[in-house]
């Protein structure tokens, strides 16, 4: 089956196309997203929360969330969205023009699912001339886009300026939690610091108090722990969970699990 993959990306507009196969993979949402999938279906995983996106339904990504999620083509055709990242620096250029404040602090989910409607569907109409354009869009008018995307947002759902001029810093959380909740994600020990609300120093002295280990040796353990438990229990293959355990390859995964088990997953998968 061949795969056609495109993503087209100008500062703050992204348009995904994926033909013929789901695809699935993680990613660090840094700033708002605002989008629609046009075509076909995505499962996401926020925290410990998944959620249904279908065709047609428009969305709101909080900022500084990671997310695992899958893109699923419809039958014989392609998986396509657009989103649009609001970005820290246009929020509070909008905040400070429109004297646009947050009310109180926002408590509710982490993907927001929007109800459709003509300003919605104007506006990533309009977005469609530039996408299907080899030329780049300007710094000026990408800027342009980005914000009116923020004021339609804000006329069609006002509660929504609690997140969008939400501009604090992540607060310090449960450490032990979080990283029991999100160690498969492939990402730096800076931002796992950054998303317990920690400098670095600071994270890595409170994670080997709460774990009596370091950060990067428990991370390789817990990944693996859950490896042994799905080929031995659930009969998988190192290649259809080394990469959502937060390996980057598969001779990296094959040669830690070797190291921690003294036998290499193959022989598990053939024993099972």
């Amino acid at each position: 089956m061949t795969l056609i993959e495109e993503n087209k990306q100008w500062p703050h507009i992204l348009f995904s196309c994926y033909s013929h196969v789901s695809r699935e993979s993680e990613q660090f949402i840094p700033d708002h997203a605002f989008g629609i999938i046009i075509s076909g279906s995505s499962e996401v995983h926020v925290g410990n929360k998944t959620y249904q996106l279908k065709s047609g339904e428009y969305r709101l990504f909080r900022k500084n969330q990671l997310a695992r999620y899958i893109k699923q083509p419809p039958p014989g055709g392609e998986y396509l969205s657009i989103s649009v990242l609001m970005d820290q620096d246009t929020l509070r250029s909008i905040s400070e023009e429109n004297d646009l404040r947050m009310s109180r602090p926002y408590t509710g989910d982490n993907v927001v699912t929007l109800k459709p409607n003509n300003l919605f569907k104007n506006y990533m109409d309009s977005l469609t001339p530039y996408l299907n354009s080899s030329n780049i869009i300007s710094k000026a008018l990408t800027n342009i886009k980005v914000k009116e995307a923020v004021m339609i947002l804000l006329e069609t759902n006002p509660a929504l300026k609690d997140i969008l001029f939400d501009f604090s810093e992540p607060g310090k959380i449960d450490l032990e939690a979080y990283m029991n909740e999100h160690y498969k994600f492939n990402v730096d020990l800076n931002r796992f610091a950054y998303l317990t609300g920690r400098s670095l120093a600071t994270f890595k002295r409170d994670f080997e108090k709460a774990f009596n280990t370091q950060p990067r040796k428990w991370l390789q353990y817990k990944r693996l722990q859950r490896a042994h438990y799905l080929i031995s229990n659930e009969g998988k293959t190192s290649s259809e969970i080394y990469l959502d355990l937060g390996f980057e390859d598969l001779t990296h995964f094959s040669h830690a699990f070797k190291n921690e088990y003294g036998y290499s997953p193959k022989k598990t998968e053939v024993n099972n």
